[in-house]
């Protein structure tokens, strides 16, 4: 059974207002993660690991983001779990109130300094809940936007969810990049703590806004019909490996790539080339800003020429760059750098990342749709995410070069376009 346009409840104004309170919900769990990334790069060596030398601290500074990337399919599965058994609506209440009570709190932690051992603990441990509430999260909020729009412009509405990513960079980077213009022993003492601390104001307006969506009409019809999974995870697993399988491979390229130029670059270009914090930040900045524009034009992309296409254009030129993009940081010019780093995020990730959401979800019936699209799309970002930072600095350090690196994304590359072709164009079909 399929859900036509006409199934869909609702008016224009009230498909806007599921739409934009997504997309603000998202921004909401992409600043509270993104936030630690930037303070991972520029100074949790520091703070939480100075018995490391700077650069083992830098890979452990890493590592601690990395945990959120692994905790993030333990999100994706007990929240799609819910999600698929309960209804979208009450898991992303939850997921928005774990994700801001982790960040809040990562603002009021003690130092190394001041606990010790404890410490870096203890900032591992609400990590740990932040990738939690992203898990579980990004599953949701797309899933509230593509079963309440027309099935000829899912693409379109899903890339909207996406913005949630560019605004939490630009929320997140700019927010520091304030702070980090107060005196180096106010920023250490008490400065970084501030865009942790902003996090509760964003939540109270996420949260307040959340409350007042309906649940999917594609939900409704699946209750209507008896037809809740009772385990939907064992039911992935059992019967639609396959697509699980290919929803993980259609991440791990975009995702290897952003890190790259937006969380490895941080501290290549500070650390290894000397460069000032504003030289990459700009770039960093400019690169979201850019994806404001070009995300949702992915998105309407996909649905007038197809998911694939831009995929493979996005693969090819995440190959084509890999070596490049390093090149053109050498040359160690600002201007060059900031364009460097839009050109890789807008066609690294940004290509792919636009119609994602709706490719993936897509992928799978209405019944395992919150567990096989979050599970798929958080394994994907654990294995790449997580652990590209920490690769891209340990293969640094090992070998003082990049072209390790440029051939670690190659391979991701290639990754994710063996799955773009293993995956059937969904377009132009119903919703399942």
């Amino acid at each position: 059974m399929t859900v036509s346009t006409m199934d869909l409840d609702g008016t224009s104004a009230a498909r806007r207002r599921v739409v934009w309170s997504s997309v603000l919900g998202s921004t909401v769990e992409w600043y509270d993660f993104l936030v630690y990334g930037t303070a991972a790069a520029f100074l949790f060596n520091k703070l939480f690991f100075p018995s490391f030398s700077p650069a083992l601290g830098t890979i452990a500074a890493f590592g601690s983001y990395g945990v959120g990337f692994i905790a993030r399919p333990l999100g994706g599965a007990i929240f799609g779990h819910f999600g698929d058994r309960i209804g979208r609506k009450a898991m992303l209440t939850m997921t928005i109130l774990i994700m801001g009570f982790g960040t809040f709190l990562i603002g009021c932690l003690p130092t190394y300094d001041q606990i010790g051992i404890a410490a870096p603990l203890l900032l591992i441990t609400l990590r740990v809940l932040q990738g939690v509430g992203i898990g579980g999260e990004w599953g949701g909020a797309v899933l509230m936007v593509i079963e309440n729009v027309p099935n000829e412009r899912r693409g379109y509405y899903g890339s909207l969810v996406q913005l949630g990513y560019p605004i939490g960079v630009i929320c997140s980077t700019g927010v520091f990049a304030v702070a980090s213009r107060l005196p180096e022993a106010q920023f250490l003492t008490w400065g970084w703590r501030v865009p942790f601390l902003l996090s509760a104001i964003l939540v109270g307006i996420g949260l307040f806004i959340r409350l007042r969506l309906e649940e999917t009409p594609v939900f409704r019809q699946v209750q209507a019909r008896h037809d809740v999974a009772k385990i939907p995870l064992l039911e992935i697993l059992a019967k639609h490996r396959r697509t699980f399988l290919t929803a993980v491979g259609l991440k791990v390229s975009e995702i290897a790539y952003v890190s790259v130029a937006t969380i490895f670059s941080i501290t290549y270009v500070t650390g290894h080339l000397g460069m000032s914090r504003s030289a990459i930040l700009n770039g960093i900045l400019l690169a979201a800003v850019i994806e404001l524009f070009t995300i949702p034009a992915f998105g309407w992309l996909s649905d007038r020429y197809g998911r694939r296409p831009l995929f493979v254009v996005g693969c090819i030129f995440s190959i084509l760059f890999a070596f490049p993009m390093f090149w053109l940081f050498r040359t160690r010019n600002a201007a060059v750098i900031a364009f460097t780093v839009a050109a890789a995020v807008s066609f690294g990730q940004g290509i792919m990342f636009g119609p994602e959401a709706t490719w993936v979800a897509e992928l799978f019936a209405a019944r395992l749709r919150y567990s096989g699209a979050s599970l798929g799309f958080q394994i994907g970002a654990a294995l790449s995410g997580g652990l590209t930072p920490v690769i891209a600095s340990a293969l640094l350090l090992w070998t003082g070069a990049t072209w390790p690196i440029s051939l670690y994304l190659m391979v991701v590359a290639v990754v994710t376009l063996t799955a773009t072709f293993a995956a059937p164009e969904t377009s132009r079909q119903p919703l399942a």
